[in-house]
């Protein structure tokens, strides 16, 4: 797990880090480590990009941080795997926006995320900030996953490609 004593940072995300159901992410299986920790590295990323570039590191930290937030979905089934590729940007959204107070910036990181895999469009530079910390750190994730699953030694400069590609 990511050691992280940003106190600012801390201070910005604890609500969304004490609730209940967001806790339950913690046992959810997401690219070989846990969808917790996975939005949780998003999350610290991006808020520490956004305050280096000026941008609302707020926002970028607590959308970050729900953008993967959804309670239903099976991983370890290939094809429930792929159909949440496409779908859970907007489940994400409605139990963010059910559960926190988040605001309009905040609600767009969350559901423009997969851009361009999912249909809606990032609309604040923060939203696609988040987007690129998503597929570089989701892709590296990927790729540890399926390398230590198959046992097989990936060349990271193939890895640096792919990343590439995916994210224009």
């Amino acid at each position: 797990m990511l050691n992280i004593n940003d106190k600012k940072y801390k201070n910005i995300v604890k609500d969304i880090l004490r609730n209940n159901d967001f806790k339950k992410t913690y046992y959810i299986e997401h690219h070989g480590i846990s969808r917790m920790e996975h939005m949780i590295k998003i999350s610290f990323y991006s808020y520490k990009i956004a305050k280096k570039l000026g941008l609302d590191y707020r926002a970028a930290a607590r959308g970050g941080l729900l953008h993967d937030f959804y309670l239903n979905g099976d991983e370890r089934n290939h094809l429930n795997k792929f159909t949440d590729t496409f779908t859970h940007p907007n489940k994400a959204l409605n139990l963010s926006t059910d559960t926190f107070n988040i605001n309009e910036m905040e609600k767009n990181i969350i559901v423009s995320h997969m851009f361009p895999f999912y249909i809606s469009i990032p609309k604040y530079r923060e939203s696609i900030l988040v987007n690129i910390v998503d597929k570089i750190i989701g892709g590296y994730e990927l790729f540890n996953e399926i390398k230590y699953k198959t046992k097989y030694k990936f060349n990271y400069t193939f890895l640096l490609l792919i990343i590439f590609i995916t994210s224009n």
